[in-house]
């Protein structure tokens, strides 16, 4: 219920903060309340290490806290950055998010490839500190089991990244509305002329 918890209250931050800063052109009050997301991460750190080190059994929802802390941790300043990007263009007359293709999307890819390695160690690292912390094997079972899906996630990125870099990105093409004739623009020697 924590990690549910710290999950919705990084992403309350996140919108708080934003429209602060951009419709209510509270700058400063946006960039503490965007600020304040780390320490989303840290209650739910402390929480996890107090509930195990109270004597819990370590569950699903430990592993998913060392996740989530990975990836908070890995990709929490890009995630605020497209947020902040959307915001600006809708309420502050930002520049349009722009789409990528061809090799800079490739490149974007690999460039989550880093950030989900390093979403992985860290979640890997948490999880290896926690087991040391109980050390009780029968206690912190399901947390050593989520190694392989830490590495399964890490190879699907970078099979992402390698097909976009084999097979890049097209621009997509806007449909050509169908050609019709408008009748508004002829004159009656053209309907005349028709007939």
């Amino acid at each position: 219920m924590i990690i549910v918890a710290c999950e919705i209250g990084f992403w309350v931050l996140i919108a708080l903060g934003l429209v602060a800063r951009y419709p209510l052109r509270r700058r400063r009050t946006g960039l503490t309340l965007l600020a304040l997301t780390p320490v989303v991460d840290l209650v739910l750190l402390a929480t996890t290490v107090v509930d195990l080190r109270g004597g819990a059994t370590a569950g699903t929802p430990h592993a998913l806290a060392a996740v989530y802390l990975g990836l908070s941790v890995a990709y929490g300043h890009a995630m605020i950055r497209w947020a902040d990007v959307r915001f600006a263009h809708r309420f502050a007359d930002g520049p349009a998010p722009e789409r990528l293709h061809g090799m800079r999307y490739a490149a974007k890819c690999w460039k989550d490839v880093v950030r989900t390695a390093l979403a992985v160690g860290i979640a890997a690292g948490i999880i290896q500190v926690l087991v040391l912390l109980v050390d009780d094997a029968a206690r912190t079972e399901a947390l050593t089991q989520i190694y392989p899906v830490l590495g399964i996630v890490a190879a699907a990125d970078l099979l992402w990244a390698a097909s976009y870099t084999v097979w890049p990105k097209t621009p997509k093409t806007p449909k050509a509305p169908e050609a019709r004739e408008d009748r508004s623009l002829r004159t009656p020697r053209d309907e005349t002329a028709a007939h």
